[in-house]
Order: structure tokens, then sequence, then C-alpha cells
């Protein structure tokens, strides 16, 4: 099979929101009027993101899902995608359930792929993705105001707590691993979450490196410090009762691939906020909030700063 079989089979299909898709030197794309585009890219490498014998079918909707949530913490509409892909070979197989799980997400987004790039190599995966936002409601992570609430969507730390157990770092029942591996091979963008939150979010991130350290990301942009309530944080069960609290508490601090929204709002919307997670069927916490100065402090349950080790994953360090 050569490389344009390959495309051809597994990665064209119909494009009728772009002008011209798959098949020649470049994508074609028209941009709602009104609308700015927002563009972002994300490698997923085989040893690094995911395990040698991960499922492709899994893997081609986290390939998607990781670069949705960066559409959804900018409030954007996915519109556009491309897939450069490096494979040690070209097994149909894999391809096709890899194809299978990346189109599923796709279609219930309304993601279309357009073009992208093929090679041999070490297994690598990377996704650029193009959305539509109203140039003034796009939620930046520069807005944050001093009294802000602070907020996260769903729960933290169930994919770092799956991860551990695959590592070997920590023995889970068969019931607590079966809660935690979706939230790590198969995370769900909160696109809808990002749209909702145009006009009522004063700064957004997604949460895929642990979330001190994209919150920081937030408290940096916005030149302002966060108090942050460790009782507060949402955590599963599996989590609640880890045999360590330690690696609990790192999980959900700092574990990442949580690929939730953190986000901060006007106490004044906190009712709004609450009629979105009734409407859209997500749990919506408030977990803090913005105080003057820099940096963040997690409280325990007496009021006492937590001592705080680890801010999240850096590739570099």
């Amino acid at each position: 099979m050569s490389e344009f079989d390959l495309i051809r089979r597994h990665f064209t299909r119909p494009t009728p929101g772009a002008l011209l898709g798959v098949g020649d030197d470049a994508a074609l794309l028209q941009v709602s009027v009104g609308n700015v585009l927002a563009v972002s890219s994300d490698m997923l490498v085989c040893g690094t993101h995911f395990l040698p014998d991960a499922d492709p079918f899994l893997l081609g909707h986290k390939t998607l899902a990781v670069n949705l949530s960066d559409m959804a913490a900018m409030g954007a509409a996915p519109r556009w995608a491309t897939l450069a892909i490096a494979l040690p070979e070209a097994d149909e197989a894999w391809l096709a359930q890899f194809s299978a799980g990346f189109f599923a997400l796709a279609r219930q987004h309304g993601v279309e792929l357009v073009g992208g790039d093929t090679t041999r190599g070490p297994l690598n995966l990377c996704v650029t993705i193009f959305g539509e936002v109203p140039a003034q409601q796009a939620l930046r992570r520069s807005g944050a105001q001093v009294g802000d609430e602070i907020w996260v969507s769903g729960r933290l730390g169930d994919a770092a707590l799956a991860l551990a157990h695959l590592q070997g770092r920590i023995a889970l029942s068969a019931a607590e691993l079966a809660a935690c591996l979706p939230a790590l091979h198969q995370p769900q963008p909160r696109v809808a979450l990002g749209l909702a939150l145009r006009g009522i979010a004063s700064s957004a991130i997604d949460i895929s490196d642990g979330l001190l350290a994209d919150l920081g990301h937030i408290l940096e942009a916005s030149q302002v410090g966060a108090q942050l309530d460790f009782a507060a944080l949402p955590a599963s069960p599996a989590l609640n009762n880890c045999a360590s609290q330690t690696l609990a508490r790192q999980c959900i601090l700092s574990g990442g691939d949580d690929y939730e929204l953190c986000f901060t709002s006007s106490a004044a919307r906190h009712a709004e906020l609450s009629e979105i997670a009734a409407r859209l069927d997500l749990p919506l916490v408030r977990i803090g909030k913005i105080v003057a100065g820099r940096g963040c402090i997690v409280h325990d349950a007496s009021g006492n700063p937590l001592n705080i080790e680890a801010c999240g994953y850096d590739h570099f360090r």
C-alpha cells in the first residue's frame, strides 16, 4: 500500500465546510464573517504520551480530543483539522481502528480533516486544529481579576491515577481501574462548556499538564495570585480512598491529562454557571478565588497552606 493509498483509504472524507480539503498542496478554508480563526497544534509521541500497546481506536479519539480541548479553552467552535502521522509500518488493521476512533469524535464535534502528512518513523501523531470564535468573545488566559471565583469542570486526577497503576506505582482494584481508565484513554473535550462560557468567563485554560501548572499560566498572564481550597477539588472515590494520600494529592493537583477546563468568573455570574452545569449535565465546582499578588496557595481543610512539591508536567524537567 502506497502513502497515497493509505491517505485515500483511511483519512479522506467529504469536507463540505471547506472550499478544498484533502488531496492538494493545501486546504482552502472560508472563515465565517465576524469570526477569527483559532489555531492550535498538539503532538502525541509513543512512549511519552501513550504506551506502545495503546488501543488504536481510543488513541484515535484521544489524538483529536486533546486538540478539541484547546478549542474549548478558547471558547472556539472547532471546524477543521490536519493530521501529521509517522508510522513504523502501514498496518491496515491498526489504521482502520485509529481512523475510526478519530472520525467518530470528529463527527460528534463537526470537525473535518482537511489535510496533513504521513511518513515512516517512530509512532508520532500531531494534529493542528482550526476553530472559529467572535473576536471579542474569545476566552483568554489574561483576563482574571482580583475577586473572581476559580472553577473547574468534571473531576481531577483520575487519568494520573490510572497511569500510576499502569506504571506499577500503585495497585487499584478492577472496579477502581475501570472507573479511572476512560479519563486517561478517552477524555471528553469540554467544547460545549467553552461555548457556553463566552461572555461569562474572564479567563480559561484546559488542564493538560496539571491544575496548578495550568492555573499558573492564567495567574502569570493576568498578573494575579490565587487561593485554592483543597477540600473543594472534585475527585473520584478511587482518589479519595487511595492508599497513598500523597500520590492522590499529586494526581489531583499536578497529575495532568485531565482535559477539563479551569476558568475564572466574577462572583456575580455564579448563578449562571450553576444553570450551565445543569443544562450540560456537567459538574462545575468553585475551587477558590483570585487574589492580589503572585503565585498560588492551596489550603487544607483546617485552612493551613499545603506544601506543594510539584506543580505539573514539564517535558524538559
